[in-house]
């Protein structure tokens, strides 16, 4: 098997580009193994957990509510983000080589893309969904209807779907000139548009700035959804009714918090400070470490889903036999 150095080496007298080399986490065999040992067991809890969610609120008809239909789709397009990026990388280290082909990159590109934009258009819609349930209450089955539910989440799948398009075209168009290596363990778009020479790479950072500002615009929704709300429940007289009004949308919050807080980082991060090892922790931390623990947020203080979890665990998932999910109004 070629050593990473050679693998390199072919690479670059390439006279186009079919493969790129993604980053390797180390050279040392052993290190190598940890990696994919370490990667697996958390892909296999995100998986689990996720799995879990989804098969409790699809099995549990308590559950066909639109917080928890929201939460579905919550924990697809988590288990989406993280099967994008993390077999690829652990199938690399067991096989001791780094390289991944143009159109895997391309489709990686694509999917992480769908599934990441798709999970912030859908934490803005949940954001409503809680100012809905504690500020217009008497509303709530006007407004969340099963079919604005539907209409609601297919738009942000939508979304996610339109994004991944016009950053895959465009990025994949451009003429790439700096060799073949991205400095990232999946196939990041700025890694990816480091690699162009052409001044056309300014058709995507205009469609990141409009990207951008659209997420600027669903965060700012998201904060005054909430000043709303904490308005509203601390108006509340009952220390119970504040506190259970609370406990509805804490893990929704953590969850954003979450999300933002590890993407934002990854983006805005001054340049002075930046390093490949920095880089690489900070991708781990906004790609792997969200889909693994927002079952664990989602599920912690909530008595029905734990419940649920808890009969899909004891009847060894047999309970979703005809079954069919139709939200509760």
């Amino acid at each position: 098997m070629d050593s990473p150095h050679a693998q390199k080496d072919q690479m670059s007298n390439s006279s186009s580009t079919t493969q790129f080399l993604l980053l390797a986490f180390a050279d040392a065999r052993e290190l190598q193994l940890l990696h994919f040992w370490l990667f697996l067991g958390i892909y296999l809890a995100a998986v689990l957990r996720n799995g879990l969610i989804i098969t409790a609120i699809a099995c549990d008809h308590r559950l066909h509510t639109p917080m928890y239909f929201f939460l579905l789709n919550l924990s697809v397009l988590d288990l989406g983000s993280i099967s994008t990026t993390l077999p690829k990388s652990m199938a690399n280290s067991l096989g001791n080589t780094r390289t991944i082909s143009y159109y895997g990159c391309a489709v990686q590109v694509s999917m992480f893309v769908i599934f990441v934009t798709g999970e912030f258009y859908l934490l803005t819609i949940m954001a409503y969904d809680r100012y809905v349930a504690i500020c217009k209450p008497l509303h709530y089955v006007t407004l969340l209807g099963s079919r604005a539910c539907a209409n609601m989440a297919a738009a942000a799948w939508g979304a996610g779907f339109l994004s991944a398009v016009g950053h895959t075209t465009n990025t994949f168009s451009l003429p790439l000139c700096q060799g073949n290596t991205i400095d990232q363990f999946f196939c990041e778009l700025p890694q990816i548009l480091t690699l162009s020479c052409s001044d056309s790479y300014l058709r995507e950072v205009g469609l990141i700035v409009f990207c951008f500002c659209t997420g600027i615009g669903c965060f700012i929704f998201i904060v005054l959804s909430y000043v709303q709300i904490f308005r509203t429940v601390l108006r509340i007289p009952s220390e119970q009714g504040r506190h259970k009004a609370f406990s509805t949308c804490f893990p929704h919050l953590a969850v954003v918090s979450l999300f933002i807080s590890t993407a934002m980082f990854a983006y805005l991060k001054s340049p002075s400070i930046s390093s490949p090892s920095l880089d690489l922790v900070v991708a781990v931390l906004y790609s792997v470490v969200p889909p693994s623990v927002n079952p664990l947020i989602y599920s912690m203080r909530n008595k029905e889903l734990k419940d649920a979890i808890r009969k899909i665990i004891l009847r060894t998932f047999f309970c979703c036999h005809n079954v069919p999910f139709t939200l509760q109004k």
